[in-house]
């Protein structure tokens, strides 16, 4: 069967894109098989459904021009030695309540995966570049920068490449960590006295850097000089590495032009926001994951109405199960409209001016006080806080939001840096923020 798998994949080489071939006919091989039938064996369970999804009624229709008569054809996953996975085929993922420890940093997310990431036109490209690398597909591009606004999958995509990896090359170092994280190691590292041991730990130890939020390092000079030498080093030295931001490395301000270069070197995929039909796709696959059952019409009314992303599905498939388990009632659409009702945004009355209006209105200043020059307490924090909001709320880029507040956009991307750490580690201005996006929410301003 060799002699004609190879006649099959000159056929199909001429109808896909070279990229594509490359990536999941190429690694397939003929193994052995009943007679009349071709098992073909591929590196993984990943590449396995891809092939299944996107080329298998093109391998069937050129295998039986090839042999002039209808062939079965049975996909299966094979490791390198030519033995199969143990269980059903597939790669074993990690255990479902069971944390994965990368080399050194963050835990990644034990549901981060290449096989629970639901690929659509938004983000295919995204997720074909980041297995690429994960698979070594590609020994030419090893960094990849991944961007997009907060909640379209960035740091599931990131994270499903450490998985990956450490599933197919489990002696790897991968480091995953913020950008924030690098930045705080470093400067404990020089306080300690240990900075020679910090630069060895990623220059010399490290095999594959996953470092997220980019844009934190807008004016921190220091650490962007150390992090540009170690990429250096790790590109010289052939090691893999994904970025992510919600900002391409020339929108970043106050980064030094050696490390904003390296940034723009990466293979830069954007992740858009997901269409009706990827959005029904998110919903069924999370519904399955977690074992609910949710009736195609309140998925299809969900998918309809949570059009910003991700996390705003996640959200409202977990309210409606949520409040149909504490309440005994049948999820229907009534319920998914009492629900959806609290989460989605009346984005169209929310401009950067109303956000203003309601912020000073509830802190007792004027809106000629929170665009003012001004540097006290009593109007940074709430200036900051409607910065904050107003990338949050509406399609407004950095540069108008800074020009609305009277400020540069690298005041606003600090302003708006702030208030999402203050969230994360401050109890008061996390109930702040709350209290606004409630009123924001709920359209009464």
């Amino acid at each position: 069967m060799e002699a004609v798998w190879n006649a099959v994949k000159a056929a199909i080489k001429e109808q896909v894109p070279g990229h594509s071939y490359q990536m999941w006919i190429e690694p397939m091989k003929p193994s052995e098989g009943e007679t009349g039938s071709l098992v073909l064996a591929c590196p993984n369970f990943f590449s396995k459904k891809r092939v299944q999804e996107n080329f298998g009624s093109l391998i069937e229709s050129e295998l039986a021009n090839a042999l002039g008569k209808p062939c079965d054809v049975t996909i299966i996953v094979e490791n390198g030695n030519g033995r199969k996975p143990s269980g059903n085929g597939t790669i074993q993922l990690p255990l479902p309540d069971v944390s994965v420890r990368p080399y050194s940093g963050r835990l990644l997310r034990n549901d981060f995966t290449f096989d629970h990431f639901v690929v659509g036109g938004n983000n295919d490209f995204a997720y074909s570049a980041s297995l690429s690398l994960a698979a070594r597909k590609h020994s030419l591009q090893n960094s990849l920068f991944l961007l997009s606004p907060t909640g379209m999958g960035k740091s599931h995509l990131t994270q499903a490449v450490g998985h990956h990896i450490l599933t197919q090359f489990p002696k790897e170092r991968i480091f995953y960590m913020t950008a924030e994280d690098f930045s705080s190691e470093m400067v404990q590292a020089f306080r300690s006295d240990t900075i020679d041991k910090f630069k060895s730990k990623y220059r010399s130890e490290c095999d594959v850097l996953l470092l997220e939020d980019l844009h934190y390092l807008s004016g921190k000079e220091r650490t962007q000089v150390e992090l540009a030498m170690t990429l250096d080093t790790l590109f010289e030295a052939n090691k893999k590495i994904i970025f992510s931001s919600c900002y391409r490395p020339s929108e970043i301000p106050k980064i030094n032009d050696k490390l904003r270069s390296r940034l723009s070197s990466s293979l830069i995929s954007n992740i858009d926001p997901p269409n009706f039909r990827t959005r029904v796709r998110i919903l069924k696959k999370k519904a399955a994951i977690r074992g609910f059952k949710i009736p195609e019409k309140v998925i299809h009314y969900l998918a309809a109405e949570l059009t910003e992303d991700v996390r705003q599905l996640e959200s409202g498939l977990i309210g409606v199960t949520a409040k149909a388990s504490l309440l005994g009632a049948p999820i229907d659409l009534a319920l998914a409209e009492s629900v959806v009702k609290n989460i989605v945004r009346q984005r169209s009355n929310i401009t950067i001016d109303s956000i203003k209006k309601l912020v000073c209105k509830y802190y007792g200043i004027s809106v000629n006080e929170i665009v003012s020059r001004s540097r006290k307490q009593s109007l940074v924090r709430p200036r900051q806080i409607a910065m904050y909001l107003a990338r949050l709320y509406t399609d407004s880029p950095l540069q108008a939001i800074g020009r609305s507040f009277n400020r540069y956009h690298a005041t606003a991307l600090y302003a708006i840096n702030a208030i999402e750490r203050g969230v994360r580690e401050n109890g008061a201005i996390q109930k702040q923020v709350d209290f606004f996006r409630q009123k924001l929410d709920s359209g009464r301003t």
